[in-house]
Formats: C-alpha cells, structure tokens, sequence
C-alpha cells in the first residue's frame, strides 16, 4: 500500500470525526449558547450544505492547481474551520466555524478519490478508494466516541482543538507522502462539465443519494428509536453508533475488494441487501439483540456501496473525473439530508420511530432499480454502436 493513502486516510479520519461527533456534543453546544436543541441542530445542516455546495464550488476554483497542492489547501480550510469553532464566542460564529470546515470536506474526497485511484494499478482502484474511506469509518469507531467522552467530560472546545491538530497532522502527511501530481494537460472546466451529460454518471450519481439516503433515514433517529422502541438506556446509544462504526468499516473493506472485480453485481447485492434489512429492521427494533445486529448490517451493507458508487463515477467521468468526483461526495450529503428530513415528515405524521426505516427501505430499493437501469444502458448501448458501425455506408451520389 502506497504510504500515501496512509495520510489522505488521516485526513478522512479528522474530516469524519467533525462531521459526526458534532451530534453527541449537541446538549453541550446549546447549553452554553443559550439556544435550544433544534436551532443547534443547524450544526448538522450547516455542515450537510456546506458539503454540497462546496465540493462543486471548491474543486472549479482549483481547476487551475494540482492535485495535491489542491489537497493542502484544502486540509488547510479545514484546520481553520474547526479552529474557528473551538474559539467561537456565539453561536452565529460557531456555525460559521462548521460551514467553512464542511466546504472542504466534499472536494478533500472527489480529488482524493482520483488521486488515491491514480497511485495503484488499474484493476486495484477501488481498493485504494476504500483504503482512503478507512479513515472515515475508523472516525465512527473511534474519533467520534472519543470526541464525543472528551467533550462531554473535558469540554466540546477541547475536542474541535484536537481534530485541528488532526487536520494539521493529514496536511504534513499529504504535504510529506503524497507524490506531485499535476493537473493532466488539456483539464478545462468545461471538459469537467461535459461529463455531467453522461447519463450513466448522473445515475451513479443518483443511486448515491438514494442509496446512502437510505442509511441516514434511519441512522439520523437511532436515538429515539432504540430508547423508547427497543428499551436500550441512553447511554447505550454510544456504542450501538459504534456498532454502527464497526459496520461501516466492514462494508467498506467489504467494497473496496469486490468493487474491482465486479461492480455491478456487488451494487445489486448491497442495495438490494440493505433494503430487505431496513425494512425487516422495522419488525426487529422491538428486541435488543436483534436491533444491534440490523444497525451492525445497515452500516456494512450501506457503506459497501460507497467504493463502487465512487469507483463508477470515475469511470464513467473518463477523462474528467475530478469535478464529477467531488459532487458525487456532495450526493451522499444531500441525501443524508433528503432522508433525515422524510424520516422527520414521517414521524412528525404519527408513524412511530421506526417508520423512517421504511423510508430507508422505498429509497435503497429505489437506488436498485437505477442500477438495473444503468446496467440495462450500458449493454444497450454497445449494441446500438455496432450495429451504426456495421450499416452499409451509402454509394454516393452523382451529379
């Protein structure tokens, strides 16, 4: 394994460590602010949008610089987000802290994504995409309940001190370990944009938002759910999220090895896997044991679609991979936030905690019939190009 995938794996664990910890530090944040727990609750979607709309934003201004030098800026923007809320006087610039740091989460994992796919051998992209992910689900496992024991027992400042010292340590790594990469000759923005008129990278794309949607909708009331459903204590929830952690670490290796040698068959299975369990989950949240093991297969079958959703886009991209990349990252935000909002409206109707596993269900079973679609494309469209190439070319005509 290049050393290099070692510090963007660095740099993925301190970006998901911010990105997730920032929910069991949520009571605390209010309290010294003086807001209550929705309006901190803008903490979560302040960071979700920031995600969205700078993985597009960030990786066009950058279209001019290398690819790693793009990497350090980046982890650079990063330490400066979560310095700003350690420091944060009000709430206003607390939120301000988590949208800067959150810009450069989406293009930190687009133009990781090409450049860890770039180190390796063609057939072990996947692989190494996975390799950089590691670092997000080690975050889930580790950073986010230790983040979490330091701020509620040290104080939430001290834990957003140490993920900037963790952004500082992936900004030397990448600056030390990461080969010089420039930006291929001929990359134009609007060669960047033509791969948006790919329609296999917009259902890649698609299947992004729907699939990993489905993990969120229920994933975002795991709380409730398992303290006044299944009859865990609130501290329990700590480490069913771990579970969760432990999960997703799984199915990310899960991904990363299979993604290589059969993409489309391992999206089948994981899609179609994760709908089944997210529906069955619905039944099974009422007995404790059977609930950890669906959040355990939620966050494997969830997170093994993350290499080949990647992986697909690139390959899909051709040639311009490094935007497509980014706002594919950006996909899986917006569909944490379209499914925590469903999950929301559904419980908001009367439902119960446990409907929002049937929206996780209706959407990852959504994501499958795209893949079915896309699949269908793919061997639809070499048949029509053979079948132009072989069509007797007319005589020509005399005048």
């Amino acid at each position: 394994m290049p050393l290099a995938l070692l510090a963007l794996a660095v740099g993925a664990f301190g970006i998901g460590t911010t990105e997730f910890v920032i929910m069991g530090l949520l009571p605390d944040i209010a309290a010294e602010y003086g807001v209550t727990i929705p309006t901190a609750g803008l903490l979560v979607t302040g960071y979700a949008l920031g995600v969205v709309i700078g993985a597009p934003l960030l990786t066009v201004l950058g279209n001019k610089v290398s690819r790693k030098r793009m990497l350090m800026l980046l982890m650079g923007l990063f330490v400066l987000g979560n310095l700003l809320s350690a420091v944060a006087p009000n709430f206003g610039l607390m939120l301000t802290g988590r949208v800067v740091a959150s810009l450069a989460h989406g293009s930190f994992f687009g133009i990781g994504s090409v450049v860890a796919a770039g180190l390796v051998a063609p057939d072990k992209k996947a692989g190494a995409i996975a390799t950089m992910f590691t670092g997000l689900t080690v975050a889930n496992i580790v950073g986010v309940p230790l983040g979490t024991l330091i701020g509620q027992t040290v104080g939430w400042r001290t834990t957003f001190a140490i993920v900037s010292v963790l952004g500082v340590i992936g900004l030397f790594g990448i600056a030390k370990l990461v080969p010089a990469m420039p930006r291929p000759e001929g990359a134009r923005l609007r060669g960047e944009l033509s791969a948006f008129r790919n329609p296999q990278v917009l259902l890649a794309m698609a299947m992004t938002v729907l699939g990993f949607g489905g993990v969120f909708a229920a994933i975002t009331y795991i709380a409730p759910m398992m303290t006044e459903v299944t009859g865990y204590s609130e501290g329990a929830v700590t480490w069913l999220l771990v579970l969760f952690g432990v999960g997703m670490f799984l199915g990310n290796l899960l991904g990363g090895r299979f993604a290589d040698r059969a993409l489309m068959p391992l999206l089948y299975t994981t899609l179609g896997g994760l709908a089944v369990v997210l529906a069955l989950f619905t039944v099974v949240a009422h007995d404790k044991i059977l609930a950890a093991i669906a959040i355990l297969l939620v966050g494997a079958l969830g997170f093994a679609t993350v290499p080949p959703l990647q992986k697909r886009v690139l390959d899909q991209a051709h040639g311009a991979p490094t935007l497509a990349s980014a706002v594919n990252i950006g996909a899986f935000n917006l569909g944490n936030a379209l499914a925590a909002w469903l999950g929301g409206l559904v419980i908001a109707a009367g439902l119960g905690y446990t409907a929002p596993n049937w929206v996780g269900a209706v959407l990852a079973a959504a994501a499958l019939g795209l893949a079915f679609w896309s699949a269908a494309l793919e061997r639809r469209t070499p048949a029509v190009e053979a079948s132009t190439a072989d069509a007797p070319v007319p005589a020509p005509v005399h005048h």
